[in-house]
């Protein structure tokens, strides 16, 4: 296999973690009340869209690993454990310093992950039940795919709301991350 294909879940794990560093900077510009007001948001607050982003990595990470032949020490352990009953609107980590920590876990397991996966792995097919039980299957480069578009997603959610803090999280550009050309 080609392995620009990997090489591009790569680079999406890196941009990933470098967007996450940033924006959890800039959010600690403002107060810890400001981050938890409610802004009229999906999810409300800066915070609360934040939880709800570890949420879903947490939910998709579980999925990825309970994959038939994924075996990956990243992926291991109480690190992707979710209470009963968790929901996309969970306040999983309702204090800011945990909330972050668990944040830089979890990217730096996304991190190990994308290093570790077989080269195959985006050319298998996934198989699970949605949060509503609903069986499932498609092919795992889509669900790649959605697992890093759903975080791009809710960050801009959150660079907008940092906006209207009068916070300006500054260049969140994925070209960014890529090497300049002599």
């Amino acid at each position: 296999m080609d392995g620009a294909f990997l090489d591009n879940y790569r680079f999406l794990a890196r941009y990933n973690r470098w967007f996450n560093r940033r924006l959890y900077d800039a959010c600690e510009k403002i107060s810890d009340d400001e981050r938890k007001r409610d802004r009229g948001a999906f999810f409300g607050s800066i915070h609360n869209t934040l939880n709800h982003l570890v949420w879903g990595d947490q939910l998709w990470l579980r999925r990825f690993a309970a994959q038939e032949g994924m075996d990956c020490e990243a992926l291991a352990g109480d690190l992707l454990d979710l209470p009963a009953g968790a929901v996309h609107e969970t306040v999983l980590y309702p204090q800011w310093q945990s909330l972050r920590a668990q944040r830089e876990k979890i990217d730096d397991a996304i991190g190990g992950w994308i290093a570790a996966m077989p080269a195959d792995f985006p050319l298998r097919t996934m198989r699970y039940s949605n949060s509503k039980g609903v069986k499932r299957e498609h092919p795992m480069w889509m669900a790649l795919t959605h697992f890093f578009n759903h975080q791009t997603h809710h960050r801009g959610q959150v660079t907008a709301l940092l906006m209207q803090a009068g916070v300006d999280p500054g260049m969140t550009d994925l070209i960014a991350l890529a090497p300049a050309t002599p």
